[in-house]
């Protein structure tokens, strides 16, 4: 099994704080017995707060700690002192992630940054005291506006996994076998159809010091964009990929339309996705030999195309080289 370490789906339920109600005191001292009233406004409800943060790359920590309570306002009272706030109630997510309505399925926000801040629950009004009620007419109004109520319900949130390259194809196509080459990450592989249930990121060295962040997500199939297979929970972690690196096996009957097939997922869950650099990765091709290369070539679609192994490393580096030059552009 896929470690259950990355979760990047939960729904959570919170709920803000009540504002405090209004103070109806009126003065009374030993020199003034009719003061008139003083009564202070009460305090505003904590709000509940989403907020980026870039050391996290998970919602594990949000699995078991579904139910998310901001504090109440606190009551005014005489002497015009208004009611301490309720105490907001912040929910760390990592940057990249989206919330949605969990009845409507609408999203409501998305964080980009770190520290970014969003409030998923505003917090209630304080109440006025009775102070704001005095007129010429009323010197003593005896009422005060109690505080709002707080906001409560639930809530989807869904992490969009983000780094420079995504890799993209079918299940089988050796997306995990090349992340495990490339980079210290060690996904589960294995030769049946969906052993990657989850996305794996992995740190790919470069020349001089420097690096790039690969993905290796769940393998897309045909019908993805309606949900069929990994579905939808594949599609949106490729939104936040620079590069779209397809990976398509040597021995596929038709290279040709696999990748039409891949192209046209994309585009029927977000047309916006063909915007993106792409590029084609003929794997397992240790297999071929210079003639049959050059036979399958001919029927290639019009991208960058690299024959490459992770077995045999071929033209690993070259891949490198390619992806690195598209970053810096």
């Amino acid at each position: 099994m896929a470690s259950d370490n990355f979760v990047d789906y939960v729904k959570i339920y919170s709920r803000s704080g009540k504002g405090g109600a209004g103070s109806r005191h009126m003065r009374r001292e030993r020199h003034i017995p009719k003061g008139g009233p003083d009564g202070g406004d009460g305090g505003r409800g904590g709000h509940v707060i989403i907020r980026g943060n870039n050391q996290m790359w998970t919602l594990l920590h949000l699995k078991f700690h579904k139910h998310i309570k901001a504090d109440h306002g606190k009551n005014g009272s005489g002497q015009q002192r208004t009611g301490a706030e309720g105490a907001d109630a912040y929910i760390d997510v990592p940057v990249g992630t989206i919330v949605r309505d969990s009845e409507t399925n609408e999203v409501l926000f998305e964080i980009n940054e770190h520290g970014e801040e969003k409030i998923l629950r505003k917090g209630g009004k304080g109440g006025r005291g009775n102070t704001h009620f005095k007129s010429s007419t009323n010197q003593a109004p005896d009422y005060a506006q109690p505080g709002e109520d707080f906001d409560e319900g639930w809530s989807i949130l869904e992490l969009k996994i983000l780094a420079d390259v995504g890799l993209v194809g079918f299940p089988n196509a050796g997306k995990s076998t090349l992340l495990s080459v490339l980079s210290a990450a060690k996904p589960e592989i294995a030769d049946y159809a969906f052993t990657t249930l989850r996305p794996n990121l992995g740190i790919v060295e470069y020349r001089g010091n420097r690096s790039f962040v690969m993905a290796d997500i769940p393998g897309i199939i045909e019908g993805a964009h309606e949900g069929k297979g990994l579905g939808l929970r594949f599609l949106r972690h490729i939104e936040r990929n620079s590069i779209l690196l397809f990976l398509i096996p040597a021995d596929s009957d038709d290279i040709a339309k696999e990748y039409e097939i891949l192209i046209n997922e994309l585009r029927l869950y977000n047309p916006e996705l063909l915007d993106k650099e792409r590029l084609l990765a003929v794997s397992k091709s240790d297999m071929l030999d210079a003639e049959l290369e050059e036979e399958i070539r001919k029927e290639l679609p019009d991208i960058k195309t690299l024959f490459i192994s992770s077995v045999s490393q071929k033209n690993l580096t070259e891949l490198k080289d390619t992806i690195w030059n598209i970053l810096q552009k």
